[in-house]
């Protein structure tokens, strides 16, 4: 199928490659269903797009990448919405918040996007009584400006 997306024009995807999102995302609860495109040729960012709606294109990371120590326990919830037979299965994304300079774009830590790739079942977790915010910044040194 041909879909529109925000950041790479119009792009041809499969059935497969659609990861559906039953409870949709916080906010856009009536989208339920996106594709994950690598957002550039070295793999480090990716787009979250919704196939429906071209303007809906979040930009992620793996947020172990940035944050080797970034921990949470997946709920027992989570786990049967998203079928997860085992750990290897699961990708876990942050949406960005992308800055000008991009030196100064942070991550979103506290409610992580969580894929089972075998299932092509997703959901955004928002996690609670821990230290992890909205807004943390994506790279150690930001020049004043």
């Amino acid at each position: 199928m041909k879909i529109e997306t925000k950041y790479h024009g119009a792009l041809v995807i499969t059935d497969q490659d659609v990861i559906s999102f039953p409870n949709g995302l916080p906010g856009f609860q009536e989208e339920k269903h996106f594709v994950v495109i690598p957002f550039s040729e070295e793999g480090m960012f990716q787009i979250l797009q919704s196939i429906n709606t071209p303007q809906l294109g979040f930009v992620m990371t793996n947020p172990f990448a940035f944050f080797p120590d970034y921990d949470f326990e997946l709920e027992y919830q989570a786990i049967e919405v998203l079928k997860v037979n085992t750990p290897e299965d699961v990708e876990v994304y942050s949406i960005l918040t992308v800055q000008d300079p991009f030196n100064k774009t942070t991550a979103n830590l506290q409610a992580p996007i969580v894929i089972n790739k075998a299932s092509k079942l997703g959901k955004q977790l928002i996690l609670t009584g821990t230290s992890y915010l909205t807004k943390h910044q994506l790279f150690d040194k930001v020049e004043a400006k």
